[in-house]
């Protein structure tokens, strides 16, 4: 009985949740895609390195697409179950909800350590891809494109423009050039017309101009005079290096440190060394601040003694008048060097922090999104055992609110912590912490058959006030 009721429940777990995971995981591949769109559009990319960008970006968005699917998932197979009165049924015969979620639970479990894993291993390895091929992307020029009565400028040291271009795309009229490599002024080439045609391996640009002119001023910048040439020709060749268009490749190793591209344990470590730098920033700036202030080190004694002279006598009574601008000179150049070192540990000091807390936030986003996992399904499950409807209408809405607050924690908690507002630990588990009562509070009321979604169950209540606000004033009866 229970092995056929635990398969029950999985089947009607499975297909929600598959299908959930792959509409939220393209909802928010879509969502990043745009963000990206302005980076991609006119550039020229194939088909293979469009499909890789995107294919590098989702990856880091399982671990958020993967709680959602659980929650929605949870809601719809309970609230079908709810609403065949199968959960009804099942209550009736004595097992309990816990027992009923039982299979789900070591499911939920079972998604946390899968999203850990990939949280911990893949995703660092797809954002190393990611951002070493956006930084490819990013400082690519647009493909050769040339537009009618339109400069094309991303060809170094070359401004082209044609007046007209024929339907074969080779023939083009009324074509103007400038050389911007002539120290005095830009060399120009004029022609009626002319073909152009791309390298079979899209590296060169070649114009094969008919009838026109070069226009060239020879001499040097520091001349008072220069030479204006003008030379006509009936065919002209022009070669353009389009390799500047191309796509580099970029080595990975160049962003391989980077925290977004560190697993949990080389997070440890590099948090453990910037500790540990810091530490010993703090120590070589007590050293400094003792090298230029020596008088510091002197003893307490003789601070006190000091002290009572300076309150009897004044230092211009034993100091000549002709050594105190001497005197207040040196005193503003120590201070001006005092502040410099100052400023200078303070900035170091800072960047060490922000080190640190970015590697925090990156080693706690690991393990919090992965529990998240287990949370909204204990969520998810008591709310659609309350609820009892199925579909993706009523679950839907509801999934929607819950999954907003979720997400709306984990930017809140982030940004605290970047602003330094709370410590990495709070911010990152901010979600979590919120949630975690919440869904020990709908268990319980699950478990107890609670109307908590009940239009009829408010309904009464009101009336109940209602009644028991008339008689407590009988006049409003009349």
């Amino acid at each position: 009985m229970m092995k056929k009721l635990d398969k029950l429940i999985l089947k009607s777990f499975i297909g929600p949740f598959i299908a959930t995971f792959f509409i939220a995981l393209f909802v928010l591949m879509m969502q990043s895609l745009w963000k990206y769109i302005d980076d991609l559009v006119g550039k020229g990319l194939d088909f293979v390195t469009i499909i890789t960008f995107i294919w590098y970006a989702s990856a880091s968005l399982l671990t958020l697409a993967m709680p959602i699917a659980i929650l929605i998932s949870s809601i719809m197979t309970f609230g079908n179950l709810g609403e065949s009165f199968e959960l009804i049924a099942i209550k009736s015969s004595g097992i309990s909800l816990l027992r009923f979620m039982r299979p789900l639970m070591w499911v939920a479990v079972f998604l946390c350590g899968v999203a850990f894993i990939f949280s911990n291993y893949v995703i660092p390895y797809a954002n190393l891809k990611f951002i070493t091929l956006y930084s490819d992307i990013y400082v690519k020029k647009p493909a050769f494109d040339l537009k009618e009565g339109v400069f094309f400028t991303y060809i170094p040291n070359y401004a082209i423009k044609v007046g007209k271009k024929e339907s074969d795309g080779k023939t083009i009229h009324n074509v103007l050039i400038f050389e911007q490599n002539n120290s005095i002024q830009d060399n120009c080439i004029v022609a009626e017309k002319g073909k152009m045609e791309i390298s079979e391996d899209g590296k060169y640009l070649e114009f094969n101009l008919e009838n026109g002119y070069r226009y060239q001023e020879r001499g040097s910048i520091m001349d008072s005079s220069t030479e204006f040439t003008r030379l006509g020709f009936k065919n002209f060749k022009k070669l353009f290096d389009l390799s500047v268009l191309q796509k580099q490749q970029t080595n990975d190793s160049v962003f391989r440190n980077n925290f977004k591209m560190l697993s949990a344990r080389q997070l440890s470590k590099n948090i453990d060394s910037l500790t540990k730098s810091e530490e010993d920033l703090v120590i070589d700036f007590g050293k400094k601040m003792k090298n230029e202030l020596k008088y510091s080190q002197l003893p307490e004694s003789l601070w006190n003694k000091g002290s009572k002279i300076a309150d009897t006598i004044s230092y211009k009574d034993f100091i000549p008048q002709q050594e105190l601008f001497k005197i207040k000179h040196y005193a503003l150049n120590k201070a001006g060097a005092l502040k410099t070192i100052i400023q200078q540990n303070s900035i170091e000091q800072e960047s060490k922090q922000k080190d640190i807390v970015f590697h925090q936030i990156e080693w706690h986003r690991k393990y919090s999104l992965s529990l998240a996992c287990l949370v909204l399904f204990f969520i998810g499950a008591p709310l659609g055992s309350i609820i009892r409807k199925g579909g993706i209408g009523m679950p839907l809405v509801v999934a929607i609110i819950f999954f907003l607050v979720f997400h709306l924690l984990n930017m809140f908690g982030e940004k605290f912590v970047k602003e330094s507002i709370t410590v990495p630990f709070v911010g990152m588990w901010l979600a979590v912490i919120v949630l975690t009562p919440i869904g020990v509070f709908l268990t319980y009321k699950a478990m107890h058959d609670s109307q908590l979604f009940s239009k009829e169950y408010y309904v009464r209540f009101a009336n109940k006030i209602q009644s028991i606000y008339r008689k407590m004033n009988p006049k409003s009866l009349k």
